[in-house]
């Protein structure tokens, strides 16, 4: 009945422009109208219209003889791509322009292929963009797509699922419908995927069957996303039980009330029906109609407009073709049908409010497409529009919308969506499948990105576990008004201060035994030494850069070095003079003659400062972020390379260890001798020091190990000033009476006569 519809609409077309005084004035327009709607009619009519008498011209014969050149000058129609392709070959041997009104493939813009083919309907391309902005609103992401085994079918499914391929939409079904299709067996499977929004992108005919099997089978709760062909389908927007398969929404061509239409059809109409006509065309002379003028008002409306607007184009070319005006148009014009066409493209005219225009594939640029939705009156109510030019503008008014769950927009999803802060894990082949994973800490989610992979946080950033974006880490470290970094320096230079009262007092008393003892001339290079150790305790506070982390380690180590291998010197002559000069006194006669101690602490210094040198010059220290002890601070430190501090380190290590077997091995000195015993406490003071800071930076990462390193220095510098010098100290100012020659001498000789015995 649509076809019959697009019959009168042409004949209403041609008759309302034969009877017009401004468009193609004084010329009557002729035609033919064959049934386009059986394949078996596609050849047979084809031939029909391009033949004289019965005859169709060879393409080699010449065109002198007029009476056998066909007076057609265009087609408007066939309805469908596949007859559009089918008799189009027909037509392009001469550019006869064929302007079809419903053939949407969009194969058909290609023009390498149809340079002479033109339609006033949009292509299924629009038609699927209208689609998926419909499924995009409502956030309808796991779908089932129905086709008809045709090249628009086909091309709907292609198009589709190139469109959908960079989205978030998934077909979760995909099926073909033919003669032997089990639709039963469709929905079947359908139900067992879980998709709820159902494509069904076929043709009249084939949709009526698909609805009314639906209706048979008793399925519900579905959302059915119907095409232009079907969409305003009364057949079906009549039939009661169309509301228990769910909801329908529609893509429509808008419904244009073309002015006249219903007065032609039931003043014309009525006199041709005739009950049991057996003509396939019809024309000028036509008398009889296998239909009644309720049946053609009651049909799908949907292509009225897109049958008006083509025989207009036509008419309109034809009209600048004859260089017509309002006085007539010229007669001595010979009308080729390759003039038509190239008229056709260039078509610029306004038909009941829209501009009729042509773009580059000759697709229409006018028009828009409605969005129905089929309410429980039976009606195709319009609840929004998608348009196309000048600008994709789309709308839609869902508070109209009366959908099978009652209220709510019912959902399509295969998997619900994951909450804040986690990531998608696809399941199986479609990416709408998945599981959720939380992100960990230290990275967050960015949906808008990538759903499906979790993104590391900056360096300087932090994250806990299930975050949708980073935070900025809290830098720390200990600037130098922190109060312990006072409280240190301060004490820092307490030490200075009292090392330097000590080194005064030891110079005022230089020549007097407990000096000499204590290691004369040496004790003053040990003081200094801790002195300058200490420099390094200041280099521990404050932001570190690289002359910062240099300056905190090598001050300590190269002058350390210095005062443990006085020490080394000072314990190995204590055990020499006691224990080794009456045993070989060649080899104590041979230290004293070449001063073996000089040589022996020349040779650490240089050797430490050799090490130091070329691990600061191969792999210096330098500032450290460390971001691995806290997940959000970053705590700014030194970077301790193996070359600059731990060789260095393990030669001080060494020269503690032989310290400490030198002053071990005096233990059993005079009692008030006791330098040997002094060195020895002193030295487990100081590993036990370094025990305590290796421990606890073990255990402890934060910013204050700086605080607890520089503790350790300055326990190290303070266990030999305070044990080893401040005894010292207190016999030369509180005792005087052991701080002579004949009180030294009288303890050295009761040791001899001891060993002796």
């Amino acid at each position: 009945k649509s076809c019959s519809l697009g019959d009168y609409l042409m004949r209403f077309s041609v008759e309302e422009i034969n009877n017009s005084t401004s468009l193609l004035p004084n010329v009557s327009l002729g035609y033919d109208i064959f049934d386009q709607c059986s394949v078996a009619q596609n050849f047979p009519g084809m031939f029909n219209l391009i033949s004289v008498n019965d005859t169709i011209q060879p393409w080699d014969e010449p065109h002198g003889d007029p009476t056998k050149v066909s007076k057609m000058i265009a087609v408007a129609g066939p309805f469908s791509s596949t007859e559009t392709r089918t008799i189009y070959p027909l037509l392009m041997m001469n550019f006869i322009p064929l302007v079809s009104y419903g053939a949407a493939s969009s194969s058909l813009s290609e023009k390498l292929k149809y340079p002479s083919f033109l339609r006033t309907v949009h292509s299924n391309k629009d038609m699927i963009e209208g689609i998926v902005t419909i499924l995009l609103h409502y956030n309808w992401r796991w779908v089932a797509f129905i086709n008809s085994n045709d090249d628009y079918g086909y091309d709907g499914r292609d198009l589709f699922v190139k469109r959908i391929k960079d989205t978030d939409i998934c077909l979760a079904y995909s099926k073909e419908l033919n003669h032997n299709t089990n639709i039963s067996q469709v929905f079947q499977q359908i139900e067992e995927q879980g998709a709820r929004v159902i494509i069904a992108y076929v043709p009249e005919r084939t949709a009526e069957t698909l609805i009314g099997s639906a209706i048979q089978l008793n399925v519900t709760k579905k959302v059915w996303i119907a095409v232009e062909a079907w969409s305003l389908n009364k057949n079906l927007l009549r039939d009661e039980r169309i509301q228990n398969i769910g909801t329908v929404l529609g893509v429509s061509q808008p419904v244009v009330n073309i002015p006249g239409f219903d007065e032609f059809i039931y003043s014309t109409v009525e006199h041709m029906y005739c009950e049991n006509q057996d003509q396939h065309s019809c024309n000028q002379v036509c008398n009889c109609s296998d239909v009644s003028p309720e049946q053609i008002a009651d049909a799908d409306p949907s292509y009225s407009f897109p049958v008006y607007s083509a025989i207009y184009a036509i008419a309109h070319a034809l009209h600048n073709t004859l260089q017509c005006g309002s006085g007539g148009c010229q007669r001595n014009v010979t009308v080729e049908p390759y003039m038509v066409l190239a008229e056709l493209k260039k078509s610029n005219f306004t038909l009941l409010d829209q501009v009729i225009q042509f773009d580059g594939n000759t697709d229409p640029t006018f028009g828009s497409y409605s969005i129905v939705f089929w309410n429980q009156s039976g009606e195709a109510e319009e609840v929004g529009y998608y348009t196309f030019y000048p600008s994709i503008i789309f709308s839609i008014n869902t508070t109209k919308i009366q959908w099978f769950t009652n209220g709510d927009i019912p959902t399509s999803l295969c998997s619900k969506e994951c909450r804040a802060g986690y990531s998608k894990k696809q399941d199986g082949i479609h990416t709408c499948c998945f599981n959720c994973l939380i992100c960990r800490n230290g990275t967050y989610i960015n949906t808008t990105d990538d759903p499906f992979n979790c993104v590391a946080c900056k360096e300087t950033e932090w994250s806990p576990a299930g975050s949708t974006s980073c935070n900025l880490r809290v830098v720390e470290f200990i600037p130098l008004t922190d109060i312990w970094a006072i409280l240190i320096m301060i004490v820092t230079w307490v030490f200075v201060g009292f090392t330097a009262a000590v080194f005064v007092l030891f110079a005022i008393n230089y020549n007097t035994p407990i000096v000499r003892s204590a290691g004369g001339l040496m004790c003053f290079l040990i003081l200094g030494c801790l002195v300058l150790c200490s420099t390094s305790v200041f280099f521990y506070f404050g932001a570190p850069s690289v002359s910062f982390c240099i300056m905190r380690f090598l001050p300590f180590l190269l002058f350390y070095t210095v005062c443990l291998a006085c020490f080394v010197v000072r314990s190995f002559q204590i055990v020499c003079v006691f224990k080794m000069a009456a045993k070989y006194p060649t080899l104590y006669s041979w230290w004293m003659k070449y001063h073996g101690q000089w040589l022996f602490i020349s040779a650490a210094f240089l050797t430490q400062a050799l090490l130091l040198t070329l691990g600061n010059s191969l792999s210096p220290s330098k500032p450290f972020n460390d971001t691995q002890s806290y997940h959000d601070k970053i705590i700014l430190t030194c970077d301790i390379n193996l070359p600059s501090c731990l060789i260095p380190g393990i030669f001080l290590f060494s020269l503690c260890s032989l310290c400490f077997i030198f002053s071990y091995m005096g233990k059993d000195l005079p009692k008030n001798y006791n330098e040997a015993k002094a060195i020895t406490f002193c030295l487990l003071l100081l590993i036990l020091t370094w025990i305590i800071f290796a421990t606890e930076s073990s255990l402890y990462r934060g910013k204050h190990l700086q605080t607890l390193n520089a503790l350790a220095v300055l326990s190290s510098l303070y266990c030999f000033l305070l044990w080893y010098f401040l005894p010292k100290c207190y016999i030369i100012i509180f005792e005087p009476n052991k701080n002579t020659q004949q009180h030294f001498q009288g303890l050295i000789q009761s040791y001899t006569k001891t060993i002796s015995q």
